[in-house]
């Protein structure tokens, strides 16, 4: 089943290659023309944070106050270029980690650190520019985080992994200079790929991989309201149409939570107030059925230093 829709994506990226060829030779540009296209700069952007809270108490402080230490640093970056003048890439990189120590409330003795926010986000998305209403796109995304301490004896990095291959049409709906609105409508093919504790003695791993495929509407946004305040936003719909563990949860109350929609909201907005510091502000909407059956909603808020580069 898998190597039948690996080849269903195959054959689908060389119907939009082949497309792309054969507009190019249908049209007519000048030598000079694509020289000046390739010539082009990387359009990019990459905001770094680093952001803190902390409070501590002596132990010979009474009251029942207990202290606490958070950091959370956050990445958020895309770089997109004109390749040619029928090929544009844009590549996303979003990478979050904090950790938080917290403080006995009877000894005053400060816990070791544990993991607060983990995110890796990398997107890189081909879009082939034919001159119609809509434009075939290619697509690539890895999901996952940088370490796994689910169980503390056995830290995994990057695990799990969620791959999505995906391609169909995108439409631009607003490019302006610092504005711009993409979405995307197509066919995906998703991977999972866990390492797995099966001994709980010696913590030896196996890798389970499971497969599904379905149709993908993806939206992104990147509005700058001023040069101090700016918007990030994405909205990713996911519809499976099959699954290569259903036989697994075959009979079980949970056998059709896999044809449920998945949704991931993602929204990022930043305000400078000066050159080196920045207020971040996050929030998650998540949905997979085969997780939970309710939504899960994340926010993230900090003030601290900022790098920015554009």
């Amino acid at each position: 089943m898998f190597e039948y829709h690996m080849k269903v994506i195959g054959v689908a990226a060389l119907i939009v290659v082949m497309s792309a060829v054969t507009s190019h030779a249908q049209s007519s540009q000048s030598s000079q023309d694509t020289q000046d296209t390739l010539s082009n700069k990387w359009s990019k952007s990459i905001a770094l944070d680093l952001t803190s809270t902390q409070t501590s108490y002596s132990d010979s402080w009474v009251g029942g106050e207990a202290g606490s230490f958070t950091w959370v640093s956050n990445l958020n970056s895309w770089a997109e270029k004109r390749i040619s003048s029928k090929f544009n890439f844009k590549s996303t990189l979003k990478i979050s980690y904090g950790q938080t120590m917290t403080q006995d409330r009877e000894t005053k003795n400060w816990s070791k650190p544990s993991k607060s926010t983990d995110l890796v986000d990398w997107e890189n998305v081909g879009r082939l520019i034919l001159g119609g209403a809509v434009d075939p796109y290619l697509a690539f995304r890895l999901e996952s985080q940088i370490v796994d301490a689910s169980v503390s004896a056995k830290k995994r990095n990057l695990n799990p992994m969620k791959l999505t291959e995906s391609v169909g049409f995108a439409k631009v709906l607003v490019a302006q200079e610092r504005n711009k609105i993409v979405s995307r409508f197509g066919f995906a093919l998703r991977q999972i790929i866990s390492r797995e504790i099966v001994d709980s003695v010696l913590y030896t791993t196996a890798t389970n991989t499971l497969t599904d495929g379905g149709i993908e509407s993806v939206s992104d946004v990147n509005w700058s309201f001023n040069e101090k305040l700016t918007y990030t936003g994405k909205l990713t719909l996911y519809k499976a149409l099959f699954f290569s563990g259903k036989d697994a949860v075959a009979g079980t109350p949970s056998e059709d939570d896999w044809k449920a929609i998945d949704i991931n909201w993602e929204n990022i907005i930043t305000a400078s107030i000066s050159k080196v510091i920045a207020v971040n502000f996050y929030t998650q909407f998540l949905y997979d059925k085969q997780v939970s059956l309710r939504g899960r909603f994340k926010q993230t808020m900090g003030i601290g230093f900022a790098l920015k580069i554009s």
